[in-house]
Order: structure tokens, then C-alpha cells, then sequence
């Protein structure tokens, strides 16, 4: 049950954090109005937020990713960065997992992330790779993840970057928020 708080603390961090960030910005208006005339440069991909998946059971599956390809290494989705996690929970039973990214691929409003798991209470997961594919439909958001045929993170053998299931699941309704910001190389 420890590590469940732990994810709500981290949730209500990050919305602490974004809104100090949006006061800081209104403080700084003055700074971004004279480099307003700069270009901005888009990131290559990017695969950003967090939902809960619907489970009929009452399953408390929550994913949440901050992964990104910047402008710069657009032509090499190995070289994207950020971390994603997920936690799975049933009746104060479940094992969270943190994971650094190690690839993004986004095409359109579907994305496909995966790295290695860096911490968790899932034994034999760390140093693992896993991979989930998220689809971005608004408030309708699928996902499929790379243990879905073996059962768990921890059974994965040797999976490559960037690979994962189709998105299969659904989120659970209102949490949707996941966004993904389209890769475009150059061919």
C-alpha cells in the first residue's frame, strides 16, 4: 500500500510542480516577449500524460509517461528521453514500476515507447525493457503493453526498442489525457 501513496504524491507533485511553473512563466513575460521573434523549434515526438485503464474487476492499473525525441535527433528514435510508469493493483495486492526511455515512434495520434525498468517491487523486473503503444482518441485513449502475451514485465526476453502490442485496452472513462505529438521524418 506504501508504494500506491507514492504514486499519488507524485501525481499532486507534478501538479504543484506545473503550477509554480505557470507562475514562474507569468513572471517571466517580459524575457519571452523579447525572444518571441526566435522561431521555436517543435520536438521530433512525444508522448506525454496519464490515465487509468478500465478493468471490470476494479483493477487499479494506472499508466503515466513524459517521453520525448528532441528536434535534433529526429532522424534516430533511439536517442529519445524521459521516463514513463505504471503500477497495477487489486485489492492492496500489485507491484509500480519506474523505466527510462530508450526509444519513441509516433505516427499520427498512435505511439509506440518503450525502456528499462529502473526501479520497481516487481521482482525480476529491473533491467528489463517493456514497451507500450498508446493511442491518443481524446477522451477514448487506448494502450496495449509488451508483456500482454506473457503475463509480465519480468517474463520478457530480450525485447527490442520501440516494440509493443496493439493498443487494446481501454482507459477508464475521464482519464484519459494522453497526447502524442507526431513524428515526421524526413524520407
Amino acid at each position: 500500500m506504501k508504494r500506491r501513496t507514492k504514486i499519488v504524491v507524485l501525481g499532486s507533485a507534478l501538479l504543484l510542480t506545473a503550477g509554480a511553473a505557470s507562475a514562474a512563466t507569468a513572471s517571466d513575460a517580459p524575457r519571452e516577449r523579447a525572444t518571441a521573434s526566435e522561431p521555436r523549434e517543435r520536438e521530433a515526438a512525444a508522448l506525454t500524460g496519464t490515465a487509468k485503464l478500465y478493468r471490470s474487476a476494479g483493477d487499479d492499473i494506472t499508466f503515466s509517461f513524459d517521453a520525448h525525441l528532441a528536434a535534433k535527433d529526429k532522424a534516430d528514435p533511439a536517442k529519445a528521453t524521459g521516463t514513463f510508469e505504471f503500477s497495477h493493483y487489486l485489492n492492496g495486492e500489485g507491484a509500480r514500476a519506474e523505466v527510462k526511455v530508450d526509444c519513441l515512434l509516433t505516427g499520427g495520434k498512435l505511439a509506440v515507447v518503450s525502456g528499462v525498468v529502473t526501479d520497481s517491487d516487481l521482482p525480476g523486473a529491473e533491467g528489463k525493457r517493456v514497451g507500450v503503444t498508446v493511442h491518443d482518441l481524446g477522451r477514448h485513449d487506448r494502450l496495449g503493453y509488451s508483456w500482454a502475451a506473457t503475463g509480465s514485465p519480468a517474463d520478457t526476453k530480450e525485447l527490442p526498442k520501440c516494440v509493443s502490442s496493439a493498443p487494446f485496452e481501454k482507459v477508464a472513462k475521464g482519464t484519459g489525457d494522453f497526447t502524442v505529438v507526431p513524428w515526421q521524418p524526413e524520407l
